[in-house]
């Protein structure tokens, strides 16, 4: 057939539709995130929920120790760091999958139990992650709307309403991201035993838990064993401040988890990774737990200083880190943020979690020092708004 002729053929004639992406790609934006003030010289970032002290001081130490391990494939199943998190969180090796990140358990857990179609509800605002990633495997995202005159917090009458309309998976962010908002244990696994009752899965992101005053009184990743239905998230991203090294945990029912394994990439998490995560998780979680102890002291403080400012804070936060309306002031969160900016200072623009947030703003709470930076350039914002 000469290429007239296949160019005539009807059976030829759009081989570029073949090429063509799923249809639940089309039009998906990829999604946007805080902490970028390191591509700005000299700023300091708020817009990120990272430790403020940074990682342990030996870090370097712990990577050098693995460089001799790197001349073989790392072991598939971290059984040395599973061990290491059974014996830390309370839970068995079964119970535990290990991720690149806890974006990665983020990503297993719907291309593991979600259908095209399957009902998923998802709160909004929330981590732009859990929506992305449904959609990729074509879900039905049902929105439950937080909303100001709430408080932003879950309300469990109205997700029953959900869960009674058979919802396949629920999303729970705890702290939430962005409102900074924490639910009580007693009330989250109230909500995950109704939802048990329906066959309905959980996926309870803990991932900045680890930072929040009293984390073991809220934390429900032991409960992984009494309930069928939970999956939840954990990760030292935020909890050591190491964002470029890729180290997340999801914790479940053992035959939830050795599902999640069948989708999970091989070798994806390499031996510094591993390493790493043995000797922060085994031999470190003191230093998370002080650096969790001096943010709730230092919040009080800036909270206080920022209602000196008439600056609208709101009451104490649940968390270490803030989710502020600035409607009061006239000014959307994207121009305050070029305020702040004037001072070397980067706050998170909310604009990305859709309307109505990009009246709001979202900062964190560090030490003394810089917060004290924090609130001169709160000063100087709000008078270049008078």
């Amino acid at each position: 057939m000469y290429p007239r002729d296949r160019i005539n053929n009807p059976t030829t004639m759009h081989p570029v539709n073949k090429m063509r992406s799923r249809n639940a790609l089309r039009g998906l934006p990829k999604t946007v995130h805080g902490g970028q003030a390191w591509k700005l010289d000299g700023v300091e970032d708020y817009s990120h929920n990272l430790n403020p002290f940074g990682p342990p001081a030996d870090l370097d130490e712990i990577i050098l120790s693995a460089v001799s391990e790197l001349g073989h494939y790392p072991d598939d199943s971290c059984i040395k760091l599973k061990e290491t998190i059974a014996r830390t969180f309370s839970v068995d090796i079964e119970n535990i999958t290990i991720g690149a990140g806890s974006s990665d358990i983020i990503r297993n857990f719907p291309n593991t139990f979600i259908n095209p179609g399957d009902k998923v509800l998802l709160s909004r605002p929330s981590f732009a992650e859990y929506g992305q990633q449904c959609r990729i495997v074509g879900a039905d995202i049902w929105w439950n709307d937080l909303t100001e005159d709430e408080d932003f917090r879950l309300d469990v009458d109205k997700i029953s309403e959900f869960i009674d309309m058979g919802i396949k998976a629920l999303y729970i962010c705890n702290p939430n991201n962005p409102t900074g908002r924490v639910e009580p244990r007693d009330k989250i696994l109230k909500i995950v035993k109704e939802c048990e009752e329906h066959d309905t899965l959980v996926f309870l992101d803990e991932t900045l838990l680890e930072l929040v005053a009293d984390y073991d009184k809220i934390s429900c990743a032991k409960y992984v064993k009494q309930y069928k239905n939970l999956i939840v998230a954990g990760s030292l991203t935020k909890s050591f401040a190491i964002p470029g090294i890729r180290i997340g945990f999801g914790f479940g029912d053992k035959d939830l988890i050795a599902e999640m394994e069948k989708v999970r990439m091989t070798w994806n998490v390499g031996q510094i990774e591993q390493t790493v995560a043995r000797v922060l998780i085994g031999e470190r979680m003191d230093y998370v737990h002080t650096a969790a102890r001096i943010m709730f002291d230092e919040s009080k403080v800036m909270n206080k200083e920022l209602k000196a400012l008439d600056f609208p804070v709101g009451e104490l936060s649940d968390s270490f880190f803030y989710f502020d309306p600035l409607r009061s002031l006239g000014i959307k969160s994207a121009e305050f943020q070029k305020l702040m900016l004037r001072d070397n200072v980067m706050v998170r623009d909310c604009a990305s979690f859709g309307y109505p947030f990009e009246w709001y703003v979202r900062f964190s709470v560090k030490d003394r020092e810089r917060n004290d930076l924090f609130i001169k350039a709160v000063e100087n914002s709000m008078k270049a708004l008078r």
